[in-house]
Order: structure tokens, then sequence, then C-alpha cells
């Protein structure tokens, strides 16, 4: 099914749109390492409890929240998972307008670049 989809505006959007589960559609890894648990993700469960990382093989859990930089209010996604914290730079969001459908871009330090979807 297609979808007409929209950008957010990434300064103002609610934190609740990244509530939920995330498919990963597609992934970069440039010169992030591929045994990463984020770089092996299938699936990205955001929820008010934590969240469940699936991958290839045993689902981790961890902690995950919204900062925002001070001085222009980039929001970047941050995932405590397996002793280890990383940080992303949202650098899309985009939702279609009956609100069903979303896809996220995320960019880590580690070079990695993931693209997810919602359902």
């Amino acid at each position: 099914m297609s979808y007409s989809l929209v950008d957010l505006n990434l300064q103002q959007f609610p934190d609740a749109y990244l509530a939920g589960t995330w498919r990963v559609e597609s992934r970069a890894l440039h010169s992030a390492p591929q045994t990463a648990p984020l770089a092996q993700a299938t699936h990205l469960h955001l929820h008010e409890e934590g969240l469940r990382l699936d991958t290839l093989g045993t689902p981790l859990s961890g902690d995950w929240c919204v900062t925002r930089d001070p001085l222009l209010s980039r929001p970047y996604l941050e995932f405590s998972v397996g002793g280890e914290t990383v940080r992303a730079l949202i650098t899309r969001l985009r939702r279609s307008t009956d609100g069903l459908y979303q896809a996220l871009v995320l960019y880590f330090q580690s070079g990695l670049e993931l693209v997810l979807t919602q359902p």
C-alpha cells in the first residue's frame, strides 16, 4: 500500500510519536561494526517500560529516551542496551496524514544509519 507522507518539524514533534514497534526497513553500516546490537536489529520496540531490541539472535532489553540539544533543539534517541549507551540523531520523521504509517531515519555517531517504519 502506498502512503502519502509529510515531513514533521523535528524541533516540535511530540516524543510520543516515537513510541511503539518499529521495523528496520534498511540499514547502512558505513564504518559501524556489524556486531553492534543496533546494527543487527530487525525490530525496535519503544515503550514506556523500556526498549526491546529484536535481533537475528537473542532479543535484548534496555532503556530509551529522547533528548534535544539546547542550542538548536535537534532531537536524539538515546539507547541503553547491553551495558552500552549510544545516541542517534533523528534526521527525518515522516508520517501519513491519517497517522497510521511513519518512517524514521536515525544516524549514529558510529556511522550506522537505520531507516525504521511503523507499522
